[in-house]
């Protein structure tokens, strides 16, 4: 059971001034919406045995706001008729996913494995995404950075984000751990100039960088998101936020604000860090994105 959330009157504060700087994620939405305007977001991973990370990815951008969310496994078959807790969510295998019509953005390598398969859906969704915005993260960053051919699509997707945490970085630049974490602004620079793509470097003071952009730099989260599965809510969050038509950079910022915002609520309305579960950020990040939409 989540907790009663809340937050003092100056994290409110603090809050709202940061949410300024994201108008397209908290307007107001019309009373006459409906779920076509919020989009549709394709989430592809869930390798044998890694079922939960798409799980994870799709129920965050349902909680977040999207319109329909189709979660897509790379297996043979589904492992499952309908995602427990979460029957709204489609599915499908990733070979069959990325042959759908009516997708506006993806999120993809959620628990997707590295093998032959992984690779092919990684370059379906590329071939694809003329006017749908891509999030790589894990394992498609994984196969990015081995496999020449899928790299050279990469840097042919207008509306690429790529969310590596440091061995991830290090791996797309070729180089090591310990050189990414000595100049993370740089790493993060390198690596949106190599793909022309927006970056989000995850860690302690995540960085979000794209081409000709100043690097904005997240104050947001604490210790609680070291957890298993966090970085999958974080790509669902982001992949949302793309489906609902935020511009890309704003995306990537504001979806790595709300991920550590939401973490922040947690801590202060029930004083978990230690032991937070993945599950539980999407949930905090609803209930604070709806709470500041209201006080703007």
């Amino acid at each position: 059971m989540f907790p009663v959330f809340h937050l003092s009157g100056e994290s409110r504060r603090r809050m709202l001034q940061t949410a300024l700087r994201f108008p397209h994620v908290f307007k107001a939405r019309a009373e006459d919406a409906h779920k076509g305007i919020f989009g549709t977001l394709a989430v592809v991973g869930g390798a044998a045995g890694m079922s939960g990370a798409p799980i994870l990815a799709a129920s965050a951008a349902m909680y977040l706001g999207c319109g329909k969310v189709w979660a897509g496994f790379n297996q043979d078959t589904l492992p499952f008729a309908v995602i427990a807790g979460f029957p709204e969510i489609m599915l499908d295998t990733a070979v069959s996913l990325t042959k759908r019509q009516g997708i506006n953005a993806w999120t993809a390598g959620c628990g997707l494995g590295t093998d032959k398969a992984a690779a092919e859906t990684v370059a379906a969704v590329l071939a694809r995404s003329g006017d749908e915005a891509v999030v790589l993260d894990a394992d498609a960053l994984n196969i990015l950075s081995a496999d020449a051919e899928i790299r050279s699509m990469a840097r042919g997707c207008k509306n690429l984000i790529l969310t590596p945490h440091p061995a991830e970085a290090a791996r797309l630049l070729g180089t090591t751990v310990t050189q990414i974490q000595v100049d993370r602004a740089a790493a993060v620079r390198a690596i949106g100039n190599t793909f022309g793509a927006t970056v989000v470097l995850k860690g302690h003071r995540t960085l979000v960088a794209a081409p000709d952009t100043e690097i904005y730099v997240n104050e947001s989260g604490n210790a609680g998101l070291a957890t298993a599965g966090s970085g999958d809510v974080l790509g669902g969050i982001i992949g949302s936020l793309l489906a609902q038509g935020v511009p890309v950079f704003e995306a990537a910022c504001a979806g790595a604000w709300l991920h550590g915002a939401a973490a922040d609520v947690i801590k202060e309305s029930a004083g978990i860090a230690a032991g937070l579960s993945a599950g539980e950020i999407a949930p905090a990040a609803r209930w604070l994105r709806n709470r500041i939409t209201e006080s703007m």
